[in-house]
């Protein structure tokens, strides 16, 4: 790498954005990687010790880039982090507090045992952390509709019932909302030439490579192409990225035919962090050929020549001239949800088109917690017209069901009278919640302690419990956890905390809000810290500038009082709080894989107090 700018971003830069939500509402959080912090070398070099790695192959980045990829979970080798989809957070951090790498390196690095919990942008930060401190250049990648394929297929596999009701118990493929993960730069000198650049790394803990969970490095310039036989897991990253949606509809005789395929429905939106600011930068192009073109096929079907079912492509048989597609209204936590279903006739005559609607809650893995509510629609399309079919989901019907994120699916299916065109569609969609907001209260300069203030209000009309904050910023503290405790109905809170800077420049201070109830709310506020001048009778220090920001995380190394001061909320609709890019949540005891009869392996191990977690999603245990 010879840019020196990309250098400065992804080998130097201690904070970053990660994205996540749905490719229609994208939210994105700052995360503190930390990476030149005091302990965080200590860590990473106690990680490659604990995996037995030997010195003489720690110059090599694809084995030190694997191992790291191994040991950032705790399978196999009792790793940094345990995964948990399970929304049962009662003997760790909820996933979603977690604002940044360093407390959760320090903490392995304190116990040595595995930090409680992780999902796929927790491990994919901490990743981005330890690569950047071994000088490894790293960034953090967001995948829209990723796919999750189980069976080395190479295609995300729906089945339905002859009335097109999906069978979940064979639907053991999936489609994240989003899932995180790395880039790493490096030379190939395994791979033939042209391989070489950006390598995908994968720490959440998915298929088994080599009998490990590990994932990568993969080039992906390989993925691109579809050459899933190149080395490391290359099948299992095209499919996230590029494998086709095949839905199939169960006949007479209890075989399998297929109905319809999408084959533009995986891997949207591929995001990461721009060099040298704090834009979203789609780097889709880097991983496939546009959508269509005769490149982009060539590359699925040379993929899938090397799958289960390659014989999907040789026996097209499915067409359309009834296209689908759904309209979401942006709606927040607290809120109803509208969405409108829209039906395009793209044939010269009528037609009729039997709807069945199903929304259920989900994970955001893609798996499904339980449907809620069904409708069924008759609908009369002219010839070359579209018909609208509008659908409301309140806050009543769905509150029970909330589960991690604040997801929902909307599962279309039905039949087209005059054809017999199959209709299959599925929508994704997620709550919103409010940011936190940040202000400095003084200067900040370094080794002078400064108050920082924090505002959140509640936008649901039920009480918050067991709200907590929590705070960390690089060269700004250690990170603090604040308890405060109710928050009732629309109350506003204000928090705030006193911290001392500990190093000079711009930093950013990042914080998250966790409850039962209610998270992913995060906020964010840059701030500049000025050098404490050398004792004088004209020491006159500048002031440094704290620019709040909405809609991220925050750190913190705190003296101060956690005293929070709650204003009396004024009567206000729930969406009087300033949109969060943030998922809604409510515990769930439901196994983030599938319904409860898929449990996860608890295939977790103990923490230094002996409970036991779960690290894996799934019968399966496949995470995003």
């Amino acid at each position: 790498m010879q840019q020196s700018d990309w250098l400065k971003e992804y080998v130097l830069n201690e904070t970053g954005r990660i994205y996540y939500g749905t490719e229609s509402q994208i939210g994105e959080r700052t995360w503190n990687y930390a990476q030149f912090d005091h302990g965080i070398l200590d860590a990473c070099l106690f990680m490659l010790d604990k995996r037995g790695m030997p010195h003489s192959s720690r110059a090599d980045p694809i084995m030190v880039s694997r191992v790291v990829s191994a040991m950032v979970n705790s399978l196999d080798d009792n790793g940094v982090l345990v995964g948990n989809w399970t929304g049962d957070y009662s003997r760790g951090t909820n996933p979603s507090a977690w604002v940044g790498s360093r407390d959760i390196l320090l903490k392995y690095l304190r116990t040595g045992y595995p930090v409680l919990y992780g999902q796929c942008w927790v491990f994919a930060g901490v990743v981005t952390s330890v690569l950047r401190c071994l000088g490894i250049a790293t960034r953090t990648v967001t995948n829209y509709n990723s796919a999750h394929d189980t069976d080395v297929s190479l295609t995300m596999d729906i089945y339905f019932d002859e009335n097109m009701k999906p069978l979940e118990h064979l639907n053991a493929d999936s489609v994240w909302n989003f899932h995180v993960w790395n880039d790493c730069w490096m030379k190939r000198p395994d791979l033939p030439s042209g391989f070489d650049g950006w390598q995908v790394v994968d720490a959440t803990p998915q298929e088994s490579s080599s009998g490990i969970f590990c994932c990568g490095p993969c080039s992906v310039e390989a993925i691109k192409n579809g050459l899933v036989y190149m080395k490391y897991d290359a099948s299992f990253c095209f499919a996230e990225v590029n494998s086709d949606k095949v839905y199939w509809q169960r006949q007479g005789d209890g075989s399998f035919k297929i109905v319809y395929v999408e084959e533009k429905a995986i891997g949207h939106l591929i995001s990461t962090k721009a060099v040298g600011s704090h834009q979203r930068h789609d780097i889709t192009g880097l991983y496939k050929h546009p959508e269509g073109t005769e490149a982009e096929r060539k590359a699925v079907e040379t993929a899938a020549k090397h799958g289960t079912k390659a014989h999907i492509y040789t026996n097209k048989e499915w067409g359309e001239d009834i296209s689908v597609t759904v309209d979401t209204q942006e709606a927040f936590a607290g809120q109803d949800v509208s969405l409108r279903v829209i039906l395009k006739n793209k044939s010269s005559m009528p037609r009729t088109v039997s709807l069945n609607l199903f929304v259920a809650v989900m994970y955001y893995t893609g798996v499904t917690s339980s449907n809620f509510k069904q409708e069924q629609r008759q609908v009369q399309i002219p010839a070359g017209g579209a018909q609208q079919v509008p659908m409301v989901i309140s806050y009543p019907e769905y509150k029970p069901h909330l589960v991690d994120q604040g997801a929902m699916k909307l599962s279309i299916s039905g039949k087209v009278t005059e054809t017999g065109q199959v209709i299959a569609k599925e929508h994704t969609f997620r709550l919103r919640t409010p940011d936190l907001t940040l202000t400095l209260l003084g200067p900040a300069i370094v080794g002078q302690e400064t108050q920082v203030q924090i505002v959140f209000k509640n936008p649901l009309p039920v009480t918050l419990t067991r709200a907590t904050f929590h705070m960390e910023g690089s060269g700004l503290s250690t990170p603090n956890t604040m308890t405060v405790g109710d928050i009732g109905p629309h109350q506003t809170v204000r928090l705030c905390q006193t911290f001392t800077p500990l190093r000079a420049g711009r930093r950013q201070l990042v914080a998250s809000l966790d409850s039962p109830q209610l998270s992913q709310v995060h906020g964010v506020m840059t701030i500049d810290v000025a050098q404490n001048p050398p004792p004088g009778p004209s020491a006159s220090p500048a002031p440094a500038r704290g620019s709040p920001a909405r809609g991220r995380s925050s750190p913190g190394r705190t003296r101060g009082s956690p005293a929070a001061t709650r204003a009396s909320p004024a009567r206000q609709p729930a969406n009087h709080s300033t949109p969060a890019n943030a998922n809604a949540n409510t515990n769930a005891n439901t196994n983030a894989r599938g319904t409860p009869s898929r449990q996860p392996n608890p295939g977790g191990v103990a923490n230094a107090h002996g409970a036991a977690a779960t690290s894996r999603p799934g019968a399966t245990g496949r995470p995003v």
